[in-house]
């Protein structure tokens, strides 16, 4: 059984990664639901997040390359720092720099307290409500060629907060680029770049960890699980920026919120336990 509820929570992984309602808040719910494990754990999670986060090296892999490329001439004088790429290499770095501080300051918060289902709660509820106020009123006229350091820092703040599960990490940069005037899918393409450095960090971090400390899923299992959410994402990020270029967030607004009312109803009437 404990191999069943793995591949499904490595497909539940795959399908929320990337869409702004949170794949560790579901993660968190769906583990709850079900019969053997509980709670999968932040490990788990953070490990599986190796697998989405593997979708985007390979579906922007063109992308990257450049970007990496132009970095590496902007350090040795071959191209002007100012360069579109080789300035995005440093907006991603310096806007991963939140996420790892506090991540590392909070850590026992993240990994116990903030896994609360009454937190998640009122983050899918909260949070999806300003995602669709950024979506009615952001202007929607920037690209990702406008994207200065000041914006850049405040896409990594808004990143941070994914640390509280049913933030959703995507959707938090997403909120912040569409209050800052960027197009839906500027918001999107960038919040996927930015999400490498901090995702590759936390789950290489759980994944030796959990040598010694194994959670609730054995390496084995979430392996297979982290294969799973790889092939599901690699196909949801495509699917996702089309959605975006011609549609609006508020399929995700409405979504979040029902979940947290659900969640809400499940928790008051003891249904499911905190």
């Amino acid at each position: 059984m404990h191999w069943v509820e793995a591949l499904f929570l490595g497909l539940v992984q795959g399908l929320t990664e990337f869409l702004p309602v949170s794949s560790s808040a579901h993660l968190r719910i769906v583990g709850e639901l079900l019969p053997c494990a509980g709670d999968p754990g932040a490990a788990f999670t953070s490990i599986t997040q190796l697998g989405t986060e593997t979708a985007v090296l390979v579906y922007f892999r063109k992308d990257i390359g450049r970007i990496i490329t132009a970095w590496f001439r902007s350090l040795r004088g071959a191209i002007p720092r100012d360069d579109p790429d080789a300035r995005m290499g440093w907006l991603v770095i310096l806007g991963s720099i939140p996420i790892a501080v506090l991540g590392l300051l909070f850590q026992n918060q993240i990994e116990t307290t903030f896994r609360s289902l009454w937190i998640i709660a009122g983050t899918l509820i909260v949070f999806g409500i300003i995602l669709g106020v950024a979506d009615k009123v952001g202007r929607r006229i920037r690209t990702l060629d406008q994207l200065g350091y000041r914006h850049g820092i405040l896409y990594g703040l808004a990143q941070s907060l994914a640390l509280i599960p049913g933030v959703s990490r995507s959707g938090g940069t997403i909120t912040a680029g569409l209050l800052m005037g960027y197009t839906r899918e500027a918001a999107a393409r960038y919040s996927f770049l930015l999400a490498i450095p901090a995702v590759f960090a936390s789950g290489l971090y759980q994944l030796v960890k959990s040598y010694d400390q194994p959670g609730a899923y054995t390496l084995a299992e979430t392996a297979v699980a982290t294969g799973i959410a790889f092939v599901v994402a690699l196909a949801v990020i495509g699917w996702f920026l089309r959605y975006v270029s011609t549609r609006s967030y508020q399929v995700f607004v409405g979504y979040r919120i029902a979940l947290g009312g659900v969640l809400v109803i499940l928790l008051a009437t003891n249904t499911i336990s905190a």
